[in-house]
C-alpha cells in the first residue's frame, strides 16, 4: 500500500486494503490469518449487518485495523468451540481461497449478532513481548535520570505491558528484572546491547477506554482471540500473563488517554523517581486532537521538570511512512537540551520477536 492509509469504504478500497493486510500477515509468517483477511470482501457482499458495516466503513480501514477486528471475532468463534466449520481453516487443512470465502460467509450468517460488536473496537493485541524494547529504553534513561521509575501506560488494554516490572529479560546479554519471574522475555537482539544500568520500577498503572479484565475467563478469551493463530509462542506468553494477572491484577483505569495524562501530570511526583509515560502501538488509535493535547501537556510539564523530578516519554509506535516500529524517547530534567526532539533508540518486530538497538 506504499504507506498510504487514505482510503474510503469503496469496493476498490476494501479489496486493496484487505490485500495489503493479508500480504502483511503473510510476510509475518501468518498464512492462516492472511486467508481470513482475504475473505473480508466476501463478507461485505453478504446480507448481514456485519457485511453492511464492513462495506460502508466510515473510517480509514488500515489505520482502524478493520480487517483484523473481524478476524479476531472469527478466531474467538474457533477458540471457544462455537463453530466447528472454522477448524479446518485454522488447522491449515483448507487453503483454497474461494472455499474459505464460502465457509466464512456461511458462518457469518448465524453469528451476525455476535460478530458485529467486534467491529466497534480496534484489536487489543496486548503483547508482553513489546515490553522488551521499552525496558531497553528505561535502561538507557536510567543512566541519565537515575534508576527509579514510575510507569504510566496509555492504551494498556489488559495490562500485559503495565506488568513489565514483574518480568525478567535477556536483552542482548543484559539481564534485568526479578530473577525468579516465570516470564522470561528474550528477543533476538541485533546491534550492541543496551546499557547495563540499574532499574527499579516503584509504581505502574495504565489507562484504556475499554480495558479487559484478565481475571474474567470470557475477557481473557477475547484477548487470546486477537493473537494470530500461527503465533504459538505469543499465545503461550499471553497464557502466562493471564495466570500472573489472576494472582495480582494490574492497575488499569477506564479513562480517555488525554484525561489520564492530565490527571497524571497534576498529581504529586515522588522525589528521586522519573515519571515515565509510555505506549506501544497505540498512538494511531488516539484521535489527533487528543494526541496534540497530550504532546502539549507533556512539553509543558517537561518545562517544569527538574533533576529531582524528571519526566520521560517512551513511544514504541509504527512509523506510518515506513511501517517500521520505532522506539522514540524524550526526557526532561531541567536541562534545556534534554526536552528537544525525540531520540530514536531502536527498531523492533511488531510483536517483540527481535529488537535492533540503535543507541543514542
Amino acid at each position: 500500500m506504499a504507506g498510504s492509509t487514505d482510503s474510503s469504504a469503496s469496493d476498490d478500497a476494501l479489496a486493496h486494503t484487505s490485500a495489503w493486510q493479508a500480504d502483511h500477515a503473510d510476510r509475518a509468517g501468518a498464512p492462516v490469518t492472511a486467508r481470513i483477511v482475504r475473505a473480508v470482501p466476501a463478507i461485505a457482499e453478504t446480507s448481514t449487518a456485519t457485511g453492511r458495516r464492513i462495506a460502508n466503513w466510515a473510517g480509514l480501514m488500515v489505520d482502524d485495523a478493520m480487517q483484523l477486528r473481524i478476524a479476531g471475532g472469527l478466531h474467538y468463534l474457533h477458540l471457544s468451540g462455537e463453530e466447528e466449520r472454522l477448524a479446518p481453516i485454522y488447522a491449515g487443512l483448507v487453503t483454497d481461497q474461494p472455499t474459505i470465502d464460502r465457509i466464512i460467509c456461511e458462518v457469518v450468517e448465524p453469528y451476525d449478532h455476535m460478530l458485529l460488536p467486534w467491529l466497534d473496537h480496534p484489536p487489543q493485541t496486548n503483547e508482553a513481548g513489546r515490553s522488551s524494547t521499552v525496558m531497553a529504553g528505561l535502561l538507557w534513561l536510567s543512566g541519565r535520570l537515575g534508576p527509579k521509575f514510575e510507569l504510566n501506560e496509555l492504551g494498556a488494554s489488559a495490562g500485559a505491558n503495565t506488568m513489565m516490572g514483574r518480568y525478567r529479560y535477556d536483552l542482548g546479554g543484559v539481564e534485568v528484572g526479578p530473577s525468579l519471574s516465570r516470564m522470561l522475555i528474550a528477543p533476538e537482539w541485533r546491534g550492541d546491547p543496551p546499557p547495563d544500568n540499574d532499574i527499579e520500577i516503584v509504581a505502574a498503572k495504565g489507562c484504556d477506554l475499554a480495558p479487559l479484565d484478565l481475571t474474567d475467563p470470557a475477557q481473557a478469551m477475547k484477548l487470546r482471540a486477537y493473537v494470530w493463530p500461527e503465533m504459538t509462542a505469543r499465545m503461550a506468553r499471553l497464557d502466562l500473563v493471564i495466570d500472573m494477572a489472576k494472582r495480582a491484577p494490574p492497575e488499569i483505569a477506564r479513562m480517555d488517554a488525554g484525561a489520564f495524562v492530565e490527571e497524571l501530570l497534576t498529581s504529586e511526583q515522588q522525589a528521586g523517581v522519573t515519571r515515565a509515560l509510555f505506549h506501544t502501538i497505540v498512538w494511531q488509535y488516539i484521535a489527533e486532537p487528543t494526541r496534540a493535547a497530550i504532546t502539549e501537556m507533556m512539553e509543558a510539564a517537561g518545562a517544569e521538570a527538574t533533576a529531582e523530578r524528571p519526566l520521560a516519554w517512551l513511544q514504541l509506535e509504527t512509523n506510518r511512512q515506513t511501517f517500521r516500529h520505532e522506539l522514540l524517547v524524550r526526557f526532561w530534567n531541567g536541562e534545556s537540551v534534554a526536552g528537544s526532539g525525540p531520540i530514536k533508540l531502536a527498531e523492533a518486530h511488531p510483536h517483540g520477536a527481535w529488537v535492533e538497538w540503535l543507541g543514542g
